[in-house]
């Protein structure tokens, strides 16, 4: 992509609006919390100190709206005490620049390196960052600096006091993380009906199980609902596909192809019916009709074979959902069986929570970790900042570094973005605060209600989009500052200058400091097709030898194949939006590759779903095999990361070995998945071997194919944008 198209997509995806469902109550709550604050500072100390309080609850409250699975009242704990303790420290060194800005690059390195945990630790870090550089504006006392510091804790503290008093859909993030998974299913076998190979993302799957993942005072009162459904979910995916597939299922015309679409449907209004009863809390309806498709006439069934097996499997499961859509009341709600060795994911405490961060923070200590380039450039910007606010007339300056800190992020996408909407939020929101104070007059009461109303909007449109959240943020401040007396002709002209220059400085600090992900895009592929690789052995030694030992081996697995697939997923989409010439790996290259180690993945699924039980013959054939993937997958890996052609020549062996016992073969899913996966590992040589000519002018031919697209698209002749 060119630099003039990646920065037309910045402005389009900054400026977007996202649809996302509006939570007015929270929002209310959270502004509630930043008024009980603020009253009270404003009538029993002054305007200063009205300021800190709304700093601490505003930012502890923001903070709780981020994406996590831990109780809101944690997070917002978490947040205030955080914020405290930079802006206590900031001003303890805040005298001199030769103690200030090593603390402020040290503290913004840190931050940066939150991001190792996830993007909430590192957003709420971020703020931690600004909160130390607004310590200019605080008294020269130790012993009012403390008082600020507490009263910052404090609007953390209010925000937990009224998450703890009045409780919103307490459950209500893990509810619709479960929901979406069985929706998500739903979904899957409504297009299996249209598609027999239709793709299915694991997203919700992957969302699902992180969310079940709970401390243990969260297992003492998670709703029951919340325990067995998410490996319903896990078990009907594979079961709709096989009973979908023309290969391994249902033939692909005739009576049996439509009875395997009455049986979609049905299990689509079915997953429905229950994906609406766990998010609502209350009973769903199924349709008689759907009801009835699911009997099976042991006569009459039009079914044979694996398909057979596949749709009464697929009765089977759903008759667990039935229970949870008719059932849905959270007293009545009953767990659904869950597996003799399955495990509680056990998410840990705030203490043990500590070695866990050392461990992920030190993974990323490395010179080509993204994580660690954005706290480098976190660093430098915030200190590069501070010293080019210091020489800025007007006492604002240190708006240029908190302007750089919160739009950074550790992609190249996220971070111009971001500076795009917050220009424009701020241009929108001061305009918008700046007609008002100019109406209304000098009146802190006045000014502090209205600073509470922008926060509470701020909060609601907290997820349509950063530019409409930060129109009312840019309004909260400047209402926040006419509260303190600032005279708006000099503070407003500064806040969009200020705000200009530090977007400005956080995007170059982007090019100076790059972490691009297309370079690293061919490592990406080689970790994903090697977890691809162990996902279909351990698939396939599960027929061979059908023990609980093997099927634990399954299911480790296919996680690992998840989470590399999600970092590929995640890989490829930045790399698609950066204007950066294409290493290695060719954007049509990746296309293609993508699409085989999917094949590799449905193939190994559709095994799945009929894994035999421990009691079952097994298959010594598919060990052979089994081996073989492994090997050749693992080698394979090696030789896309060092821009190699892959071979098969261990799989090609094992599958001629394999004809010759086919004719006994107990399980012909195994066999066709086999060949199938087969095919998928053909698929993926094509799309990324090349010749040594080819490597030598693939990167041009993708270079000019890229400009030849963008000049299409500019003159509206271009073909429509395909997805990753």
């Amino acid at each position: 992509m060119t630099w003039l198209r990646a920065l037309r997509e910045v402005v389009r995806s900054g400026l977007t609006i996202e649809e996302a469902r509006l939570e007015p109550l929270l929002a209310l709550r959270t502004a509630v919390g930043v008024a009980v604050v603020i009253g009270p500072a404003l009538w029993l100390a002054s305007p200063a100190y009205a300021a800190s309080a709304a700093l601490g609850a505003y930012s502890a409250g923001a903070a709780t709206f981020q994406r996590t699975w831990r109780p809101r009242k944690v997070i917002a704990l978490g947040a205030g005490v955080g914020l405290a303790l930079s802006t206590f420290l900031g001003y303890l060194a805040a005298g001199r620049l030769a103690t200030f800005l090593p603390l402020l690059a040290v503290w913004a390195f840190a931050a940066g390196m939150a991001w190792a945990v996830g993007s909430t630790a590192g957003i709420v870090a971020a703020t931690t960052v600004g909160s130390m550089l607004v310590t200019v504006t605080l008294p020269t006392s130790i012993g009012r600096a403390l008082e600020h510091a507490g009263i910052i804790a404090l609007g953390g503290v209010a925000q937990a006091l009224l998450i703890l008093l009045f409780p919103i859909r307490r459950w209500g993030a893990h509810r619709d993380a479960l929901a979406d998974a069985l929706a998500a299913v739903a979904d899957y076998a409504r297009r299996l009906r249209h598609d027999a190979t239709a793709p299915f993302d694991p997203e919700p799957l992957m969302t699902a199980r992180d969310a079940a993942a709970v401390t243990p005072s969260q297992a003492r009162t998670r709703p029951p609902v919340l325990h067995g459904p998410r490996g319903l979910a896990e078990r009907i995916r594979p079961v709709v596909a096989a009973l979908a597939d023309p290969g391994v299922g249902a033939p692909p015309e005739g009576p049996g192809r439509d009875r395997a679409r009455e049986l979609l449907d049905a299990a689509a209004e079915v997953l429905d019916a229950a994906a609406r009863s766990i998010r609502r809390g209350t009973p769903a309806e199924v349709s008689p009709e759907s009801t009835d498709v699911l009997c099976i006439d042991e006569g009459h069934e039009v079914l044979e074979g694996p398909a057979r097996q596949a749709a009464e499997r697929l009765v089977e499961l759903l008759g667990e959902a039935l229970e949870i859509a008719r059932c849905g009341t959270p007293g009545r709600t009953p767990a659904p069986p869950v597996p003799e060795d399955a495990q509680v994911l056990v998410r840990p405490t705030m203490l043990r929570l500590v070695p866990v961060v050392v461990r992920a923070v030190r993974r990323e200590l490395r010179r080509d970790s993204p994580v660690f380039r954005h706290a480098v450039r976190l660093a430098a910007v915030a200190t590069l900042g501070y010293l080019i606010a210091a020489r800025l007339p007007g006492g604002h300056g240190y708006w240029v570094p908190i302007t750089s800190v919160m739009v950074m992020r550790p992609d190249f996408h996220q971070t111009y973005a971001r500076a795009v909407a917050r220009l424009a939020g701020t241009l929108a929101g001061v305009a918008l605060a700046t007609g008002m104070v100019r109406a209304l007059g000098p009146d802190a009461q006045v000014f502090g209600l209205l600073a509470v109303v922008s926060a509470g909007l701020s909060f609601m449109l907290n997820r349509t989009g950063y530019a409409y959240s930060q129109c009312f943020t840019a309004a909260y401040v400047v209402f926040l500052l006419g509260m303190g007396g600032q005279a708006w002709e000099q503070t407003v002209p500064e806040r969009v200058v200020l705000t200009l220059l530090g977007g400005a400085l956080a995007m170059l600090a982007y090019v100076v400091f790059p972490a691009w992900e297309t370079p690293r895009l061919p490592g990406r592929l080689a970790d994903w097709l090697a977890a691809e690789g162990r996902y279909a052995a351990a698939v396939l030694r599960s027929y061979a030898e059908p023990t609980r030992e093997h099927h634990a081996d399954l299911r480790r697995a296919l996680l690992a194949s998840r989470e590399a697939r999600a970092a590929w997923q995640e890989a490829y989409d930045r790399a698609r939006q950066e204007p950066v010439r294409p290493r290695g790996l060719t954007s049509r290259e990746a296309e293609e590759a993508q699409e085989a180690i999917k094949g590799l993945d449905r193939a190994a699924m559709l095994m799945e779903s009929h894994v035999p039980r421990a009691d079952s013959r097994p298959v010594p054939e598919a060990e052979r095999f089994a081996a073989a993937m492994e090997a050749d997958t693992a080698q394979a890996a090696v030789d896309v990361r060092e821009h190699r052609n892959p071979d098969w020549a261990r799989v090609e062996e094992a599958l001629h070995a394999w004809e010759g016992a086919a004719a006994g073969d107990g399980s012909p899913v195994v066999r066709r998945g086999a060949e199938m996966q087969k095919r998928a590992l053909e698929a993926l040589a094509t799309a990324v071997s090349r010749t040594p000519l080819e490597r030598d002018v693939g990167s041009a031919r993708e270079e000019q194919r890229v400009r030849a697209a963008a000049a299409a698209e500019g003159d509206g002749s271009g073909p429509a944008h395909r997805g990753g």
